[in-house]
């Protein structure tokens, strides 16, 4: 049986991976500090799973972390311990620099050590984002080559762990593979994010913010997908190289929360008058567009999306329609009056 270690398995992404590992027969070990992001509720019902194991703990803790990797001598890694949210990194870019370039930089020497004293190579998967490309023109769509270019400090942070593992790779020959996928959506994602901030003010009858006039665009992939990738990417990848996760499903903030509202229209859900689309003062910085190449995963391995955009939105709406508590898990200090977002 495989054994993978998932950093950051409490939080959005991570709570949907482990729980796809376990239902493929996988043993999951996973590491979280379990900041304010990370929610026990998003894997409340694996607690008691005799495949999984959990430990609170901060990727910068690099000898605990490489007593877990001596402990469980796991086949592979997949590295989702981050900050996530842009608006947070300019409110606070230290804490991004402690765990997304300083955190990389422990997990990397944690691997170095355990593959050198064990003569083994495990597979280590950290996932990025597109936004290390940064803005980009109407109809570009960056590929693995493509410049980086990043304008928050979430993204540079991101953009920084990326070259020291490429550093890292070439200096030290360490089995590791980037991936760099779009905007994730579905359950479990912390309410401050786009899609799911809709859906909770549609629910509660609040106006739906969004920044300077919407026309922002985001490419949007559904989190099953995603998990389906880094699998793929695991079993197929070859060491050293970078691979662009995207779905080519591009739509604008504003046309994709019109979108939203439709499709909850068609479900005979009561939409309060108070739910309208509101526009917000703009986030600094903010990039105009992401666009992914992904050709190099579906050429190289075969891989492609399978939830479209309408079906994603339709069913992640009946998934925080019919699993509230999840929103009541997190306390409201922490998303409802964000930056640029106070109503």
């Amino acid at each position: 049986m495989k054994k993978f270690i998932v950093t950051g398995g409490s939080g959005f992404i991570g709570s949907n991976l482990v729980k796809f590992l376990l239902k493929k027969k996988f043993f999951v070990i996973n590491i979280d500090k379990l900041n304010y992001s990370a929610n026990p509720y998003n894997l409340r019902e694996i607690k008691k799973n005799k495949k999984y194991k959990f430990f609170k703990l901060d990727i910068n803790k690099r000898n605990q972390i490489y007593n877990i990797f001596n402990k469980f001598k796991p086949d592979g890694v997949f590295n989702l311990a981050a900050e996530t949210h842009v608006d947070r990194s300019i409110d606070n870019p230290k804490k991004f620099i402690e765990s997304n370039i300083y955190g990389v930089y422990n997990l990397l020497e944690v691997l170095n050590k355990y593959c050198k004293k064990n003569k083994k190579k495990i597979k280590f998967i950290h996932i990025s984002t597109d936004e290390v490309f940064g803005d980009l023109k109407k109809g570009e769509r960056s590929d693995e080559n493509f410049p980086y270019n990043p304008s928050s400090p979430y993204s540079a942070s991101k953009a920084s762990a990326d070259l020291l593992i490429k550093s890292f790779v070439r200096t030290y020959k360490l089995p590791v593979i980037i991936s760099n996928c779009c905007n994730n959506y579905g359950p479990n994602q912390f309410p401050e994010k786009f899609i799911p901030k809709l859906i909770y003010n549609i629910i509660t009858n609040r106006p739906l913010p969004i920044y300077g006039k919407g026309k922002n665009s985001r490419e949007w992939i559904h989190v099953k997908d995603h998990c389906e990738a880094l699998l793929k990417i695991f079993l197929r990848g070859k060491i050293g190289e970078t691979y662009n996760v995207g779905s080519k499903q591009n739509i604008s903030n504003i046309n994709l929360a019109k979108k939203l509202l439709k499709k909850i229209k068609i479900k005979s859900f009561k939409i309060n008058k108070k739910v309208k689309i509101i526009f917000v003062k703009d986030r600094p910085g903010h990039d105009f567009r992401y666009a992914l190449n992904s050709r190099k995963i579906l050429k190289e391995m075969g891989w492609k999306t399978k939830i479209t955009l309408d079906q994603g939105l339709s069913q992640t709406f009946d998934w925080y329609l019919h699993n509230k508590s999840f929103f009541n898990s997190v306390s409201k200090k922490l998303h409802v009056n964000r930056l640029g977002l106070k109503i």
